[in-house]
């Protein structure tokens, strides 16, 4: 009989150790936040960490990152950005960067309540090219289609929402899996750090990229962000939204990495069926980085957009 007490204490403390762990991390507060550049806003749902990048005046872009690296993502785009006349408006999404880490929840509604509410804290009302990468890509579809009339254009690279492939155990979590977000929460850390080194010596406009995505882990919500945005916003279908856009007539441009194995090149296909009128361009040996890695290429399909 005290075996079996043992046997299931050790199975409690292995299924509690995760979340032990997540919780012995420092919060993301306000001494954390004493290197932070640019400002804070309070919203709706907590504080939002936003910087303006690129030229003093000009329209304005705003720019929506992924699943797991914040709004640094954005500093080797923002001077191409700004030599083309834009004003630069990078923010972190909950759960990331040197925002705040609300529970609950993170799908299509949650991400557009905040950048809906941040644009009206910097009182901008419309006229905006909203860029999104990655999952950023799906906030800025979802958004798009509930507000095309504020947008100039819409600019998606690597986006999500149309199906990709981020392992097994992701796949698990997005299918409401309990053992899968356990999973997850155990193994996740290894995982991205090991995914993130690998991309070492790839060239990279954003210095220290690398020790700046692994950072993230440091702090207590980030990976339970992670795993309520996977069962949330990356696992919602857009298709309907992209729908919904072509109707519009909003401009829209798409830009693939061709050698990208999370957002599946398939995807410029589903996307052109849905959207005729949407322009779409590969950036030839780009893989899922392409913001940082290929910074120029993505600056110069943007720029023959702006010319068009």
């Amino acid at each position: 009989m005290i075996w079996l007490w043992l046997i299931l204490g050790l199975l409690a403390l292995v299924v509690a150790a995760p979340y032990l762990l997540e919780a012995l991390k420092p919060r993301m507060d306000e001494r954390a936040r004493r290197t932070a550049p640019g400002k804070f806003a309070d919203l709706s749902r907590g504080r939002t960490h936003y910087r303006w990048l690129g030229a003093t005046r000009g329209p304005v872009a705003v720019c929506v990152h992924g699943l797991t690296t914040p709004s640094f993502v954005w500093t080797g785009l923002a001077p191409g950005l700004g030599a083309l006349g834009f004003r630069v408006l990078v923010y972190d999404l909950y759960g990331r960067g040197y925002s705040d880490r609300p529970s609950g929840p993170q799908d299509s509604a949650f991400f557009a309540t905040q950048l809906e509410e941040l644009l009206e804290d910097q009182g901008i009302d419309g006229d905006i090219t909203l860029l999104g990468y990655s999952m950023g890509g799906s906030i800025a579809t979802a958004f798009a289609a509930l507000f095309p009339e504020r947008l100039r254009q819409l600019v998606l690279i690597a986006p999500a929402g149309l199906g990709h492939d981020l392992g097994p155990l992701a796949e698990r979590v997005s299918q409401g899996s309990a053992i899968g977000r356990w999973a997850m929460q155990a193994l996740f850390a290894r995982s991205f750090r090991a995914g993130t080194e690998a991309e070492r010596d790839l060239p990279s406009s954003v210095k220290g990229i690398v020790d700046l995505q692994q950072g993230e882990l440091r702090y207590r919500g980030f990976v339970p962000a992670v795993i309520a945005s996977i069962n949330g916003m990356v696992s919602e279908d857009l298709r309907e939204e992209h729908r919904d856009i072509a109707q519009t007539r909003l401009p829209v441009l798409a830009i693939w990495g061709s050698e990208d194995s999370i957002i599946p090149l398939s995807s410029m296909g589903d996307l052109a069926q849905l959207n005729r009128a949407a322009r779409q361009e590969v950036i030839e040996g780009a893989g899922h980085g392409l913001t940082y890695t290929h910074s120029d290429e993505v600056i110069h399909a943007m720029r023959d957009l702006m010319r068009d």
